[in-house]
């Protein structure tokens, strides 16, 4: 893998962690555009610990706190809210890593992503800040997360749709959706971290794998930031209709054996 591909792919997962549109599909197309496939999992994986320091620096105030009261309410929140995504991943982990590998699937991932950005949009504004949410609310709410097993399926769209429709504002849904995400790509990484170490690791150098961590951290950090902005004011439905433009284009593609 060059350093520019390198690049690209840090840039891609950064900004698509966090941006509604699906970050491991984005990844995909990628990975087969560069003809990277050999390096799925690791590649991946490195490229997940770039994001999830993106959201380490992002939150650092509030997981200093968490860390100084273990057994606060808001680790109540995460750890049930975690507990869905934990189920999916725990029966059903074969049976996804198998469409991921494939991408069979992902064209008609990215058209129910956008339908549920759109229908996101149409829900009223509500009020509830995270110091507000129940348990059942962030069960709920990692209960959508938990859709996002499938690989063209947008975590970030789906727990910020869960959000909205436990009449949280947008803003907070938007900041506990990436809150969310830190222990679900935290188990992400370690799950993966046991088949890289017991697999065939391939042999990519040490400065390409670096400059795609650090890639996806930086521009993870500013979607972080630019989706908390963008959500307050602006319509998910631009995404919705990204990756919609986007599934019919992979169909298409896939029925001409394209990719």
């Amino acid at each position: 893998m060059a350093w520019l591909e390198a690049l690209i792919l840090g840039i891609i997962q950064g900004l698509t962690e966090f941006i509604p549109i699906s970050s491991t599909g984005h990844l995909y197309l990628g990975r087969t555009l560069f003809g990277l496939n050999e390096a799925g999992l690791y590649l991946d994986t490195m490229l997940h610990i770039g994001t999830l320091i993106a959201l380490v620096v992002f939150y650092k105030d509030m997981l200093l706190s968490m860390i100084k009261e273990p057994f606060s309410r808001l680790t109540a929140l995460l750890v049930v809210g975690t507990i869905p995504a934990v189920i999916a991943g725990v029966l059903f982990s074969d049976f996804f890593e198998e469409i991921s590998e494939t991408g069979v699937t992902i064209g008609w991932e990215f058209l129910i992503t956008g339908l549920f950005l759109w229908f996101a949009d149409s829900i009223k504004n509500g009020a509830k800040k995270v110091e507000n949410l129940s348990l059942y609310d962030s069960f709920f709410i990692g209960s959508f997360q938990a859709f996002a097993i499938f690989p063209a399926i947008s975590r970030s769209g789906m727990t910020i749709v869960g959000a909205l429709i436990r009449k949280m504002d947008k803003e907070a849904a938007a900041y506990f959706s990436f809150l969310l995400s830190i222990p679900a790509i935290c188990g992400g990484v370690i799950f993966q971290l046991k088949d890289v170490l017991t697999g065939d690791v391939p042999q990519i150098s040490f400065v390409s794998m670096l400059i795609a961590t650090l890639a996806s951290a930086f521009f993870g950090y500013i979607a972080v930031r630019f989706m908390i902005s963008f959500v307050k004011k602006q319509s998910l439905k631009l995404f919705a209709v990204y990756v919609w433009i986007l599934g019919i284009l992979i169909i298409f593609l896939q029925q001409l054996s394209i990719i």
